[in-house]
C-alpha cells in the first residue's frame, strides 16, 4: 500500500508539473505597448475610416494590410476576430495587452457614446501632443548630457594619456615644475589615481537611475523642490496630462468621477495618482462639490480648482476643462523654452571649462617650461 501511494503521488505530482509548465513562458514574456508614433498613425487612420461610415472591424482589418510591423498586423487582427465574435470594442483592445487603461477608457467613452470615431481622432491628437513635449523634454536633457560626457572623456584621456608625457619630457631635460606647472601636474596624479572609481561611481549612478522609478522620483522631487523652472515645468506637464484625459472622457459621455480615475493612470508613479483617486471618491461619495474635492485633496494649482468651480456654477464643465487644457499647453510650452535655454547656458558654461581645464592641463606645462627646457639644453 505504502508504495502504491508513493508512486501515485509521484504521478500525480508529475501531472501538476506538467501542467504549470506553459504558464512560465506567460510570466517571463512581457508584451510592450507600441511607441506612441505608431499608435498615433493607428488611430488616425481608424478615425478617419470610421468617420466614413466604415465599421470598427473592417477598419482594423484595411488597416492592418500591408503593414510592415508585424506585431501590430497580429495584435490588430487578434482585435477584429474579437470584434467579430461579439465582444466590445474596448474590451477587444485591453486584451492585447498593447494599449494602457487610459487609452482603453477613452475608447470605451467613444463606443458608449456612439462616437467612436471621435475617440480615436481625440486619442491621435493627444498622443501626438504627448509625442511632441517627450522630444522636446530628451532634446532638452539627452543631448546636454551627452556632450558634458564626451567632454569629460576628453579630459581623463589628457589627463591620463597626454600630461604624463608632458611630465616625462620636463623630467628629462632636469626641468623642475613649478608654480601652475606643479599644480597641473598634482591634478593629473589626483586623476590618473581615481578616474577608475569616478567612471564606476558615474556608472552605478547611471544604471540605478535608469532601472529604478523610485529613485528618479527621489531626485525629481528634490530637483523640483530646488530649481523652480523644472517645477513648473513638470506640474504644467503633469496638470495638462491630467486635465486633457478628463475633458476627453468626460465630454465622450464618461461619468466625472471615472474619468477622473481614468486619468489618474496617465500620471502613474506621481503624487497626483493618488490624490486624484482619492478626490474621485469624496466627489462620488460624500457629494462634495468637484472645486472642493480638487482643492481638499489634490496639489494642484489654485486656478485649476478656480476653473472647476465656474465650470460648476455656470454648468460648462467641459468647456472650463478644455480651457485648461490649452492654459497649461500654453505655460508648457513656454516653460519648456526657458528650461531648454537655461540647460544650454549650463551646458555651455560646463563645455568652456573643461576645455580649459584640458587646454591647461596639456599645453600651459609646455608654455610655461618652454625657457627652462631651452636653457637646460
Amino acid at each position: 500500500m505504502t508504495s502504491a501511494t508513493t508512486t501515485a503521488t509521484q504521478i500525480s505530482s508529475a501531472v501538476a508539473s506538467k501542467k504549470q509548465a506553459p504558464a512560465a513562458p506567460e510570466k517571463s514574456s512581457k508584451i510592450k505597448e507600441f511607441p506612441k508614433k505608431q499608435q498615433v498613425d493607428l488611430f488616425r487612420g481608424l478615425g478617419s475610416m470610421l468617420r466614413a461610415q466604415i465599421n470598427t472591424a473592417d477598419a482594423i482589418k484595411y488597416y492592418a494590410q500591408g503593414l510592415p510591423n508585424k506585431a501590430m498586423v497580429d495584435s490588430l487582427t487578434q482585435i477584429r476576430e474579437d470584434i467579430a465574435a461579439g465582444i466590445n470594442v474596448h474590451e477587444a483592445f485591453r486584451r492585447s495587452r498593447r494599449f494602457n487603461e487610459t487609452i482603453i477608457g477613452l475608447i470605451q467613452a467613444g463606443s458608449d457614446s456612439g462616437q467612436l470615431h471621435h475617440a480615436f481622432q481625440s486619442l491621435a491628437a493627444r498622443l501626438k501632443s504627448d509625442l511632441f513635449f517627450t522630444k522636446q523634454i530628451k532634446k532638452a536633457t539627452i543631448t546636454p548630457c551627452v556632450i558634458i560626457c564626451v567632454l569629460v572623456g576628453a579630459f581623463i584621456i589628457s589627463q591620463v594619456k597626454i600630461v604624463p608625457q608632458v611630465e616625462e619630457m620636463l623630467n628629462g631635460v632636469g626641468a623642475k615644475p613649478d608654480g601652475m606647472t606643479a599644480l597641473s601636474f598634482q591634478v593629473s596624479h589626483f586623476t590618473q589615481a581615481t578616474w577608475p572609481v569616478f567612471i564606476a561611481i558615474a556608472v552605478g549612478i547611471a544604471v540605478t537611475i535608469a532601472r529604478s522609478k523610485k529613485v528618479r522620483s527621489l531626485i525629481l522631487g528634490f530637483a523640483m523642490s530646488k530649481w523652480r523652472l523644472l517645477r513648473l515645468l513638470v506640474m504644467s506637464l503633469r496638470q495638462l496630462t491630467f486635465l486633457s484625459t478628463i475633458q476627453l472622457l468626460h465630454s465622450n459621455g464618461i461619468n466625472l468621477a471615472k474619468s477622473i480615475r481614468v486619468s489618474a493612470n496617465s500620471v502613474p508613479n506621481t503624487p497626483f495618482y493618488e490624490e486624484l483617486r482619492s478626490a474621485a471618491d469624496k466627489y462620488e461619495h460624500s457629494g462634495v462639490p468637484l472645486s472642493t474635492a480638487f482643492a481638499k485633496y489634490t496639489s494642484v494649482d489654485s486656478q485649476v480648482t478656480h476653473m472647476l468651480s465656474i465650470g460648476e456654477k455656470s454648468a460648462s464643465l467641459d468647456a472650463q476643462l478644455g480651457m485648461l487644457a490649452e492654459m497649461y499647453e500654453e505655460d508648457l510650452q513656454n516653460h519648456m523654452t526657458a528650461f531648454a535655454a537655461t540647460v544650454s547656458f549650463i551646458v555651455l558654461i560646463i563645455a568652456v571649462m573643461l576645455i580649459a581645464a584640458v587646454f591647461i592641463g596639456t599645453f600651459l606645462p609646455i608654455f610655461l617650461m618652454g625657457p627652462k627646457m631651452m636653457q637646460a639644453a
